[in-house]
């Protein structure tokens, strides 16, 4: 594994500022106090969390993370999400960092689960933002469990279009996760940044990954800020199915909320956020 290295960017008040770099993700740290871990969803980086942190490095020592392939740091090869996830926990056991609450948004998120589901002793909580165990049962009918190749139709299709249709793309997708126009320009900039390659393939790994029985092992308080589109009733029933295994859940619903609820609905977010949290 690659050595991690520290360097003190800056000394702001009583905050300090720093920087970590693994193999599959770059780490700002900010504040002082009890460890949280924010995860940025898929394509964002830990931009996705400047107000959010904002708030919280005040009372808590904030560890953002941007993975490899989004914003600037340089992509790696598969497996793009397993390893993530193993450096994540060799950071957190190298660096002794006591129980670190993990807050993730969409990929992030299900990162979450399958950490707390991994080291049930490691963390202290999860929060999720619009998360869930299994990505590929809400896309896929009647989905099973069956393993999606890198090389397929549509992957093949991405890999090939050019930056204009790219960026055509998420700017469609983008409309629907959103509901807020200004921080669509946001995630549209993230987004459109990302290695093509690990855009494409990340997404399959996320969607390989079926923890639908895995979270079962977690111990931990689990907490999701969920999103009500396209309706509640739809997404009620949908988290209450993908959960069966963990009823402890605490799910609280955001109204009119798209996929980046921190976006749409701020305040709800960061007063449901702080409640959780401590």
């Amino acid at each position: 594994m690659k050595t991690v290295t520290f360097f003190i960017l800056s000394l702001i008040s009583s905050f300090v500022t720093s920087i970590y770099a693994q193999k599959s993700f770059d780490v700002l740290i900010k504040g002082k106090g009890e460890p949280v871990y924010f995860f940025p969803g898929f394509g964002c980086t830990g931009e996705l969390w400047n107000e959010t942190v904002e708030e919280l490095s005040k009372t808590h020592e904030c560890h953002i993370f941007t993975f490899a392939g989004f914003g600037d740091v340089a992509p790696i090869e598969t497996a793009w999400f397993s390893t993530i996830k193993e450096e994540i926990i060799a950071y957190t056991k190298s660096n002794k960092i006591n129980k670190p609450t993990l807050i993730g948004h969409s990929l992030g998120g299900t990162l979450s689960y399958w950490l707390a589901s991994s080291e049930p002793n490691l963390f202290k909580k999860v929060i999720a933002v619009d998360a869930l165990p299994c990505s590929a049962a809400l896309m896929i009918p009647n989905y099973n469990g069956e393993k999606i190749p890198y090389e397929n139709p549509q992957s093949i299709m991405m890999l090939q279009m050019d930056d204009a249709a790219f960026k055509g793309m998420n700017a469609q997708q983008v409309q629907f996760m959103c509901k807020n126009q200004e921080k669509q320009k946001v995630i549209l900039e993230m987004m459109n940044k990302a290695d093509r390659k690990t855009y494409v393939n990340g997404y399959i790994d996320m969607l390989n990954l079926d923890l639908r029985e895995e979270i079962a092992k977690i111990k931990v308080p689990v907490v999701i800020l969920a999103a009500t589109f396209p309706d509640k009733a739809t997404v009620e029933k949908t988290y209450q199915t993908q959960f069966e295994k963990l009823p402890s859940v605490k799910i609280f619903y955001a109204e009119n909320a798209a996929h980046f609820v921190m976006y749409d609905q701020p305040e709800w977010f960061r007063n449901n956020l702080i409640v959780n949290l401590n």
